[in-house]
């Protein structure tokens, strides 16, 4: 599964390499309430077909039933402004009056988009420069912690998996999850060092390596923009792994397991000499609480959480697994990722 960039970054590709003439709109500034953030990008080919969204629909199809109609209507950078009166508000579906401001770049050789495309599935962070007066585009290496800039003349965007998560296990539930995360734009890395899971494993998009997981953590030199997932049940490959986890700055560390599992597993991470602020980090039994049966269910309930505590959201009680089932009682024992 592509993530939303690198999906647009694709077609593009594809379309020019084919002849086509394509595109490429990208969201560099909201006021009010809008559908879609500041980086957001569609491209669209010359007979209408389109990728990506900067608005979820409405905005779309203005750009795209003048493609239909005029063709290849933009031959060089501009700056575009949608919804800036009440009518045009109402007209394009912007909610509560807001305003978006896009700029439509038509791409060429000189935009460097297949170079681009293969940095980002290298898995490399890039920035591109676009110069609105010349056409010209720059690529560079970027940072997580560098965003979208636009001054009037020069657009920055940067592109490729600004966060990382490293799950550990191979097994199943991995595989799911692994693929659901590579099209959230994380840099996914498996860490399994036992033969029988690692053979069977075919998740493209994602690092497989074979080392103990705690030796992982420690090379993967943690951040802020890293999560952690134990999924294999076993103490040997898990505890270590999430000792190291949770003293790093990691905005997520989470194991799999039931609530008698998940309490024994925080008695034995005492031993190591943890603090109790940092055993507290453990999420676990991991995941929010929505009768998940299956490994995909499974995936989403761990993603769903994940979600959250990066874009810093305080879940409800109730979505807990743990409380869910206090409260609800015996007959969801079975339902959820707390098997």
């Amino acid at each position: 599964m592509d993530s939303v960039d690198l999906e647009v970054l694709r077609k593009s590709a594809e379309w020019l390499d084919a002849g086509r003439r394509v595109l490429l709109v990208t969201v560099v500034k909201t006021w009010g309430s809008s559908p879609r953030p500041p980086g957001a990008m569609l491209a669209v080919r010359d007979d209408g077909h389109v990728v990506g969204s900067v608005s979820g629909g409405c905005i779309e199809d203005d750009i795209v039933e003048r493609s239909r109609r005029e063709g290849a209507y933009v031959t060089e950078p501009r700056v575009v402004t949608y919804g800036v009166t009440a009518e045009d508000a109402r007209r394009f579906g912007l909610p509560c009056g807001g305003t978006i401001q896009l700029v439509l770049e038509p791409l060429t050789t000189k935009s460097r988009i297949a170079e681009l495309l293969g940095e980002v599935r290298a898995g490399r962070l890039v920035a591109r420069t676009l110069d609105l007066d010349s056409a010209e585009v720059r690529l560079e290496p970027a940072r997580a912690a560098d965003g979208l800039s636009f001054d009037g003349q020069l657009l920055t965007t940067v592109h490729g998996p600004r966060f990382r998560m490293l799950v550990i296990g191979a097994g199943q539930l991995s595989k799911y999850l692994a693929q659901i995360a590579v099209g959230l734009d994380y840099q996914v890395t498996v860490c399994d060092p036992r033969e029988e899971y690692t053979e069977t494993w075919d998740i493209p998009g994602v690092t497989l390596v074979k080392t103990m997981p705690d030796d992982t953590v420690i090379e993967m030199k943690l951040d802020e923009r890293c999560a952690v997932v134990a999924l294999t049940h076993d103490p040997k490959l898990d505890d270590l792994a999430l000792m190291e986890a949770l003293k790093s700055p990691a905005f997520y560390v989470g194991a799999l397991g039931s609530r008698a599992n998940n309490a024994k597993r925080r008695k034995r991470l005492e031993e190591f000499e943890l603090t109790r602020e940092q055993i507290e980090r453990l999420h676990g039994p991991i995941g929010i609480y929505i009768g998940s049966r299956t490994p995909p269910e499974i995936a989403i309930s761990i993603l769903a959480e994940i979600t959250a505590a990066k874009n810093d959201v305080a879940l409800p009680d109730i979505t807990q697994v743990a409380i869910a089932k206090e409260k609800l009682g015996p007959s969801v024992a079975c339902a959820t990722s707390d098997a």
